[in-house]
């Protein structure tokens, strides 16, 4: 199993922005990356995820406000979360999944906390 490993949480006002970083221990290359979150007391949803080839998607209540990259040479993924709101509040964690199959990496986590 690889390590995932995310890093740059922390406390914003709304209307702030955060940049998050997976920093993974095996290539990402060919690999889907994604980003969840869940907020206590929540199920854990998808935020946003990339394809191998670059494609992405979002969830409906971050679209235009979060942007999900990658950069395979560094084996990393990133979300930028701009214009954050006090209901973006939880744990971010990053996926890591070998595509056309359902091996997937989770990473701890790495909390975020949005105040009003």
């Amino acid at each position: 199993q690889v390590q995932l490993v995310e890093s740059g949480g922390g406390f914003v006002q709304a209307g702030g922005s955060l940049r998050l970083s997976c920093s993974s221990s095996e290539t990402i290359r060919g690999a889907a990356m994604s980003w969840y979150r869940q907020a206590p007391g929540k199920e854990r949803e998808l935020v946003a995820a990339i394809g191998g080839g670059g494609s992405r998607k979002y969830a409906d209540a971050v679209k235009g406000r979060f942007t999900i990259s990658r950069d395979d040479a560094k084996n990393t993924a990133y979300l930028q979360m701009d214009n954050l709101k006090p209901e973006d509040t939880g744990v971010y964690y990053c996926k890591r999944r070998i595509v056309y199959t359902d091996l997937e990496d989770w990473g701890q986590g790495t909390q975020v906390t949005v105040s009003s």
